[in-house]
Parts: structure tokens; C-alpha cells; sequence
């Protein structure tokens, strides 16, 4: 089986290339999967081979910015719903589970809470939490390549491109042998280990596909995380689930110790030995807990 790779129309004229495998129809349930920072829409092995053996179909895109999609710049958080719609009514899917990584985690969180009628429910894996929120210290823990990055997000547009045209270069120059080492201010040992084999060409290549023709996806990310997410979680009526580590370099554990509290009735999976890339290797457990939900 191969994934299908199509472009689905957004109602501005954008366009969002979508991963998807499945086809109309063939009676699987459908997961839509948000993808990290940068990244592209393409699901990573072991994910994939999980949701078959689950009868899950694992849908993914490029976000606005990212590898095949159109740009939407200045978009915030809260505007995936209109890309989460798109990509549903393109494939004739009524309704989803979605789970989103780090970058992605927001996202998929948004999708849950601005579109309950068509979101069953939410995982989120070593999600970002807002910036700014009382009670979280939202740098405290994070590696060295991640505070610069973020720091210059909070300086605006022309910083963050500074930053990015040094690093993007990097990202596009490693192989996936190397690729640890140009992430090494951000990988604790547990991480390190995790990047590796499959894995390791996984994420070699979607960071490749996403950054191949720029960056702006990367950078309209940074700049969503810490401008607003124009999200009122309290609205929030359907289940998630926060999966967090405490080894975590690039979204430090009291991320997920805050979404944990303030996502309302969200179920949380604390995990003080795991990392950021190292949660990824229990995503078994997430899609059984996604599917007991459609279930529900």
C-alpha cells in the first residue's frame, strides 16, 4: 500500500498538499496528523504501520508554508480550522481523530476546539503551550538552539529570518547520520538514541521536503507560538490527550505539565524518562486511545 499524494483547494485560493493513505471509502478511520516544526506532511514509518495494523488511516499535509502548500502569511494558531476543513471536505471525510508533535500539537489542539462536530478527539505529543499564560516559565528547561530560536521570534520577523537563513542551510546540508549532531543543543541522550535508523530518514526527509523551496512555514510557525494562539481552550468539548516527556530540550516538560492542567478534562500521559523524539516510539498507545474515542 502507497500513500496517495494529492493538493486539496482552500477557500482563499491557497493550496495544501496532503499526504493520505487511504482512498474513499475504504472504511479505515481517518487520523489526521499535524506535523512539527519545521516539518512536512508525510507520516513517519512506525506511525504508519501502527494505524494499518489498527485499521486507522493516517492522513497528513504540508502546513501553509511547508514543502507543497501555499503561504498564509501572518496566520495564527487558530487558523488551521479553515485548513483542517479543507483537507476533511477534499477527501469527503465527515469526521476525524488528529493528533499533532510539538509544533503540530497546537494545531491539532485548535482543531479540536474550534470544530467539535467534526474533531472526535485530540492527541497531543510533546505539544507547545501557549506563550505568555500565567504560570508557565515557557523557556525554563529548553536547549540552547531553541531559546535563540524563540528569542528571536519575540524580537519579530527580521530577527527570526536572521536566525533561519543561518540554520536552514544546516538542516538542508546534514544526512541522517548526522542530523544529531546538528540538533545536538537540543537532544538529551534518550533523543540522541531515538534518532536513528528509520526514524532518522524520517525526519531527515520531512525537514528536507519542507525547507527545499524556503523557510516561511518554519517562520510563520515561530511567529504563531509567541503572538497568540486566538484559541479560548475553556470552549474546548471533546477529549485530548497531552503526552509529554521530562528529558524534553526543544519543548521543555512544563509544557505539558501546563496544557496537562489547563486543557479542560484533558487526560495526561507524564513521562519523566522520555524526551521530545523519544515519545514518538509509544505512538501505539495514542492511536489505541484515539480509537476507544471514535469508539465512544
Amino acid at each position: 500500500m502507497s500513500l496517495r499524494v494529492l493538493d486539496v483547494p482552500a477557500p482563499d485560493g491557497r493550496t495544501l498538499h496532503v499526504h493520505d493513505d487511504g482512498e474513499p471509502g475504504d472504511g479505515r478511520v481517518p487520523v489526521l496528523v499535524h506535523h512539527g516544526t519545521p516539518g512536512s506532511g508525510a507520516p513517519d514509518p512506525l506511525a504508519l504501520t501502527d494505524a494499518r495494523e489498527r485499521g486507522l488511516r493516517l492522513i497528513g499535509y504540508d502546513r501553509p508554508g511547508y514543502g507543497g502548500s501555499t503561504r498564509s502569511a501572518g496566520r495564527v494558531v487558530a487558523d488551521v480550522a479553515q485548513d483542517v476543513e479543507a483537507v476533511a471536505n477534499g477527501l469527503g471525510l465527515e469526521r476525524l481523530l488528529t493528533w499533532g508533535a510539538s509544533g503540530g500539537g497546537p494545531h491539532a489542539l485548535a482543531a479540536a476546539v474550534l470544530l467539535p462536530d467534526r474533531v472526535r478527539a485530540a492527541a497531543l505529543l510533546a505539544g507547545v503551550a501557549p506563550y505568555g499564560v500565567r504560570g508557565l516559565d515557557w523557556f525554563a528547561g529548553m536547549g540552547e538552539d531553541n531559546v535563540e530560536e524563540f528569542d528571536a521570534a519575540r524580537a519579530g520577523e527580521e530577527p527570526l529570518r536572521a536566525f533561519l537563513d543561518k540554520h536552514r542551510p544546516e538542516v538542508l546540508a546534514a544526512t541522517p547520520e548526522t542530523l544529531a549532531d546538528t540538533m545536538r543543543t537540543i537532544l538529551p541522550p534518550v533523543d540522541v538514541a531515538a534518532l536513528s535508523g528509520p526514524y532518522a530518514q524520517h525526519m531527515h526527509r520531512s525537514m528536507s521536503d519542507a525547507l527545499a523551496t524556503g523557510y516561511e512555514g518554519w517562520l510563520d510557525d515561530d511567529l504563531a507560538f509567541v503572538t497568540g494562539w486566538e484559541l479560548d481552550l475553556a470552549a474546548l468539548d471533546v477529549p485530548v490527550l497531552v503526552v509529554a516527556g521530562g528529558q524534553d530540550l526543544m519543548v521543555p516538560y512544563a509544557h505539558g505539565r501546563w496544557l496537562a492542567e489547563h486543557v479542560p478534562g484533558a487526560q495526561a500521559w507524564l513521562q519523566d524518562d522520555e524526551g521530545h523524539l523519544s515519545l514518538h516510539r509509544g505512538i501505539g498507545r495514542v492511536h489505541e486511545w484515539l480509537l476507544e474515542r471514535w469508539a465512544d
